[in-house]
C-alpha cells in the first residue's frame, strides 16, 4: 500500500488555508477612501466606486478629500495610516510618480510606503483655451506665446500633475515661455480658464468636454497617440508638429505600504469587479477614459516606469514645485 505524502498534504492544506484567508478578510470598521485633490475626475471615480464597494465589503465607505502640496498631503496621510485595510488612496500621476522628482523633500516614499491595488483608468488630455484667446490651432497658440513671452498663462489642476508637466513638455518643445498657475483641484482651474483669468491648459476630457460643447472653452489638440473618438476633428499634439509629446493622465487605487496581501487581494477583486460592471464601465468610457482595471503587480510596475518617465521630463524641462 502506498504511503501518503505528508509533505504534499501539508502544502495543500496550507495553500487552502491561505486561499480561504484571502477570501474571508473583511474590514471591521468604516473604510476611508482618500482623494488627494478636490473637484477632479479622481473624485468622480472614487464616488462612483464607493457605494458599490460598501455593498461588497459590508462596511460604510466614506470618500474624503485631503488636497494640497500636489497631492502629497493626502498620499502621506494614507502612507502613515495603519496597514489594516481601512484606508485607501485614489492615486494619480503627481503624488505617486511625479513628486518624488519634482519636490526636494518628500514626506513618504511612493514605492515603499504605498501598496498598489489596481490601475483603474488612463486618459489623454485636451489642450483647451479660453474662447476669447485668438487662437484655433496649436501653431497659433505658439505664435501668440512667442509674440508675448510670459504673458500667456496656463492652469494646472495641481503641481506635478499630468496637467502641469504636459504643458511644461510643450513649452520645451515649442520654445515658448508661458506662466504656470497651479490650482488645488480641477474646478477652480477650469473656472478661471472659462473666466479668462488664465488662457490655456491641459485637462482630461471629463473636466472640459461639456464646457467645450457649450462654447465656454475651445479645444485645439489632444495629448494622446490617437485622436479622441468623440472629437475626431481635434488633432493630436503629434499631428500638430510635436512627435514626442504624449501626455497621459491616470487614476488608480492604493493602500498603506505593508498591508497584508489577503487585504490587497480582496480590494483588487472587488474594485476590479466594480470597474467591470457594465454601467460603471460605460460611464468611464463615456468620459473618454481608457479602461485598465489591473492586477497589483501590473500597477506596481506601471508606477516604477512612470517615476522614471516623468523624472526625465522634469529634468529636461527644469520644472520645480512652485
Amino acid at each position: 500500500m502506498k504511503k501518503p505524502n505528508f509533505s504534499f498534504t501539508l502544502f495543500l492544506l496550507l495553500a487552502l488555508a491561505m486561499s480561504a484567508q484571502a477570501q474571508e478578510w473583511s474590514p471591521s470598521k468604516p473604510v476611508r477612501i482618500i482623494v488627494p485633490i478636490i473637484g477632479s475626475t479622481n473624485d468622480v471615480v472614487a464616488r462612483m466606486i464607493a457605494p458599490r464597494l460598501q455593498e461588497a465589503i459590508g462596511q460604510p465607505v466614506v470618500v474624503e478629500n485631503k488636497a494640497g502640496a500636489g497631492g502629497n498631503i493626502g498620499a502621506d496621510f494614507v502612507a502613515k495610516s495603519a496597514p489594516d485595510g481601512h484606508t485607501l488612496l485614489v492615486g494619480y500621476n503627481a503624488p505617486i510618480a511625479v513628486n518624488i522628482s519634482l519636490f526636494d523633500k518628500m514626506p513618504y516614499d511612493p514605492v515603499k510606503d504605498l501598496a498598489p491595488i489596481t490601475l483603474a483608468v488612463t486618459a489623454s488630455q485636451y489642450l483647451a483655451v479660453n474662447p476669447k484667446l485668438p487662437v484655433n490651432t496649436v501653431a497659433e497658440l505658439v505664435a501668440l506665446a512667442k509674440a508675448q513671452p510670459g504673458k500667456v498663462s496656463y492652469a494646472s489642476i495641481s503641481v506635478g500633475s499630468a496637467s502641469h508637466l504636459t504643458m511644461e513638455m510643450f513649452k520645451l518643445a515649442a520654445h515658448v515661455d508661458m506662466t504656470h498657475v497651479p490650482y488645488k483641484g480641477t474646478a477652480p482651474a477650469v473656472t478661471d480658464l472659462i473666466g479668462g483669468t488664465v488662457q490655456t491648459g491641459f485637462f482630461v476630457p471629463g473636466n472640459v468636454q461639456q464646457f467645450a460643447k457649450e462654447g465656454r472653452l475651445r479645444l485645439i489638440a489632444s495629448s494622446g497617440a490617437k485622436r479622441m473618438a468623440s472629437t475626431p476633428n481635434i488633432p493630436t499634439m503629434v499631428e500638430s508638429g510635436y512627435p514626442d509629446l504624449i501626455g497621459t493622465a491616470w487614476i488608480g487605487f492604493l493602500t498603506t505600504g505593508g498591508t497584508p496581501r489577503p487585504i490587497i487581494d480582496r480590494y483588487n477583486k472587488e474594485i476590479v469587479k466594480i470597474l467591470n460592471a457594465p454601467d460603471i464601465k460605460d460611464k468611464l468610457l463615456g468620459m473618454e477614459f481608457d479602461f485598465v482595471a489591473s492586477t497589483p503587480e501590473y500597477f506596481s510596475n506601471w508606477i516604477k516606469t512612470e517615476i522614471v518617465r516623468w523624472g526625465k521630463v522634469i529634468k529636461a524641462t527644469g520644472a520645480k514645485a512652485d
